[in-house]
């Protein structure tokens, strides 16, 4: 029994390390498209229906915010998820965002320790490892919708995609989240039987592939 915890506490821990360094490439990608915003794309209508990309970014920089803080230990204070007043430049509060979230999630040691994430539930904390799974997936998604709302070209190394297509399919499918105000996942969509991982991501999450900004 005390060999087999060590060797499963030893896996999770490989495994804790690999999803980091992904986590962190999915960030930096995000933040390659991002930097590519200008003011007159801010007010621009985005794949997540009820944002327009403004405030998909602000979305995204408070949820690198919450997280990072989650990391540290401070999930559980509200503050750490609150937008707050638009950015005066928002590309920047948001590679700072990401630059935070990467720092903190560096600093996490178990795959074990504790994420308070009041926006999934107050009721329970999340092991790192699940926790850094859900941001990962997160930030796969999120560097498309917004290559996508700028017309750019998306094409995350498949590695990447990879290890993202089994979490995309563990997130929970039901109305009562997918539906909920404020989601950023909606109920999935139907997959061609040749799509790529990228696709099969997109509408397991409820994102149409084909997705165009409208005129």
């Amino acid at each position: 029994m005390h060999t087999n915890s060590r060797a499963s506490t030893a896996s999770d821990s490989e495994r804790l390390t690999l999803l980091r360094g992904l986590d962190d490439r999915a960030v930096r990608d995000s933040v390659t498209v991002v930097r590519r915003v200008t003011p007159a794309d801010l007010s621009r209508p985005t794949p997540c229906a009820a944002w327009t990309l403004a405030e998909l970014l602000a979305h995204m920089t408070v949820q690198h915010r919450g997280f990072a803080a989650a990391a540290r230990g401070d999930g559980q204070d509200l503050a750490h998820w609150a937008a707050g007043p638009p950015a005066r430049d928002p590309v920047a509060r948001y590679a700072a965002a990401a630059d935070d979230v990467i720092a903190a999630f560096a600093e996490v040691t178990s795959p074990n320790a504790p994420f308070a994430l009041p926006e999934f539930t107050t009721d329970r904390s999340f092991p790192a490892l699940q926790a850094i799974g859900f941001h990962f997936i997160d930030y796969v998604v999120h560097g498309w919708d917004v290559a996508r709302t700028l017309g750019l070209p998306y094409d995350p190394d498949p590695a990447l995609l990879q290890a993202a297509l089994p979490i995309a399919r563990a997130v929970p499918s039901g109305d009562d989240y997918r539906l909920a105000p404020g989601s950023a996942f909606r109920p999935g969509l139907p997959a061609d039987d040749d799509a790529s991982a990228l696709d099969r991501i997109l509408t397991t999450l409820g994102r149409s592939p084909s997705w165009t900004p409208p005129c």
